[in-house]
């Protein structure tokens, strides 16, 4: 059994994450704890609603009821970089150079890092955003599907259209293919195409017993992990034609206990699952052999992050039972 370093939070904590070797812990309060020789607190929100780990850089990327946009790094020191009054951001996402994305009602706004920002209007409010990984480009996620957005290039968006209500978008790491999770009980998604933007191909992943709330690519993007059931379910991705006409793997089985957050190991394809009871289990693609790394605890697990080494993994759950996991042994 991996050593658990315990920390009791008050509340619900919507993200934990690895800055560096050091693992933060963002609560719906707005607070940011950080173990850094010893438990550290910033106040980043007058309630919080949104944080990631900017996959660009070495920092949080947050936002809240404040109407507030900030960035937290690793000393713990934030930046303010965009506030709209009396509006709550929900939706955030970090990009190449500097940029940050972010979104309310029914658009989305790219500001650069010399603070110079853009506005990307859509027809239906937008539920989610990420960027390329090559290239100044977001996906827009909203009913009815998906919209591509050259940030640096005027010209008008590709739309990848799917009837329905699109809740969270992400890019394959490649950036050969966009994939929605959505309102039904369903994935979405599409291959791109370079010439024309994305072909007629349509990739419909069904079956799900429950919505899929979170995903995770593994290293090197042959796989696509999700929740949405009492397992969790691996997408195979490495054929040119992802997902089509393939069955998905089913990891961590456990009988009508559901997986609540999945994170893939920063350089082995071994999946983190964590469940509603707060078990996490680890499991090798390879094999299917499984790891407890976490018995059951107070509160579903709602977010796990790997240490950039993948010896060390924080997690967090809605009751703000957190910790980390050494599993270097």
């Amino acid at each position: 059994m991996p050593t658990v370093a315990p920390l009791d939070l008050d509340g619900h904590v919507v993200t934990a994450a690895f800055i560096g070797d050091t693992p933060f812990f963002a609560t719906a309060s707005g607070n940011i704890h950080r173990l850094d020789s010893g438990e550290k607190v910033t106040e980043a929100h007058q309630g919080l609603l949104t944080c990631i780990r900017d996959p660009w850089s070495d920092s949080l990327i947050s936002g809240g009821e404040d109407g507030r946009v900030v960035r937290t790094t690793r000393d713990g020191s934030i930046t303010e970089l965009a506030v709209v009054p009396r509006k709550w951001i929900s939706v955030v996402a970090g990009g190449p150079q500097g940029a940050v994305a972010y979104a309310h009602g029914r658009s989305s706004f790219v500001q650069l890092a010399d603070g110079s920002q853009k506005e990307f209007p859509e027809d239906r409010t937008v539920e989610s955003i990420a960027f390329a990984p090559k290239g100044m480009r977001i996906a827009v996620a909203r009913y009815n599907g998906v919209s591509l957005h050259w940030v640096a290039t005027p010209g008008q968006p590709v739309d990848l259209d799917w009837k329905g209500a699109h809740t969270y978008v992400i890019f394959s790491p490649d950036g050969r293919f966009v994939v929605t999770a959505m309102q039904e009980n369903a994935l979405h998604g599409w291959k791109l195409d370079a010439k024309v933007g994305a072909d007629t191909r349509h990739m419909r992943m069904t079956g799900y017993p429950a919505k899929v709330k979170s995903l995770s690519w593994s290293p090197k993007g042959k796989w696509l992990a999700s929740t949405g059931a009492p397992a969790a379910i691996v997408w195979p991705f490495a054929g040119k034609d992802g997902p089509m006409g393939k069955a998905p793997l089913e990891l961590g089985t456990r009988a009508d206990i559901m997986a609540t957050h999945v994170a893939f190991h920063p350089l082995e394809e071994v999946l983190a699952i964590g469940f509603i009871d707060g078990m996490i289990l680890a499991v090798r693609i390879g094999d299917n052999k499984e790891a407890l790394l976490r018995r059951p605890g107070k509160g579903a697990i709602t977010s796990m992050g790997w240490s950039s080494n993948g010896k060390l993994l924080a997690f967090a759950s809605e009751a703000g039972d957190c910790g980390v996991v050494d599993i270097s042994a």
